[in-house]
């Protein structure tokens, strides 16, 4: 029997792409007890009632990972259906401002090249975040040469 999509509980996030002055981009992997247990992702957290998407990012980012960022420009928005939740994602680029960053609500971060992130496994709404970055490389090369 099929849910219907509109019946699933639904969660509006915000996430950040969190670069550092290596141009690595920082990961989280989520605790093994939680909901999608031990696959990595890109941190961010859920919108309260009354914060904008900035506002949760920069939150958030203090909470899980205590450090100061600087939220850049929009990445991607993302609408993804998972068997029991649909999630909305909003995405924004962030730069690394101080503080060494924290796993206080992980069980793992690291630093990664964007070539090293399609050798961790990620819930499935984040390919297309993977797939916005590739894309977005690709194009700085090409304005480059």
């Amino acid at each position: 029997m099929n849910q219907n999509i509109s019946s699933l509980p639904h969660k509006v996030i915000g996430v950040a792409v969190i670069w550092n002055d290596k141009e690595q981009i920082l990961i989280d992997r989520r605790r093994q007890e939680g909901a999608m247990g031990g696959l990595w992702e890109f941190p961010g957290g859920k919108i309260e009632p009354g914060e904008t998407v900035k506002e949760c990012i920069k939150r958030e980012i203090d909470e899980e990972l205590a450090i100061d960022i600087e939220i850049g420009e929009h990445l991607i928005t993302i609408d993804h259906s998972y068997t029991d939740l649909r999630v909305t994602l909003t995405v924004h680029e962030c730069r690394h401002l101080k503080r060494v960053p924290q796993p206080l609500e992980c069980d793992e971060i690291r630093w990664v090249n964007i070539e090293q992130l399609e050798q961790f496994d990620f819930p499935a709404a984040n390919f297309q975040i993977i797939k916005a970055l590739q894309q977005k490389v690709v194009n700085c090369k090409q304005l480059t040469t």
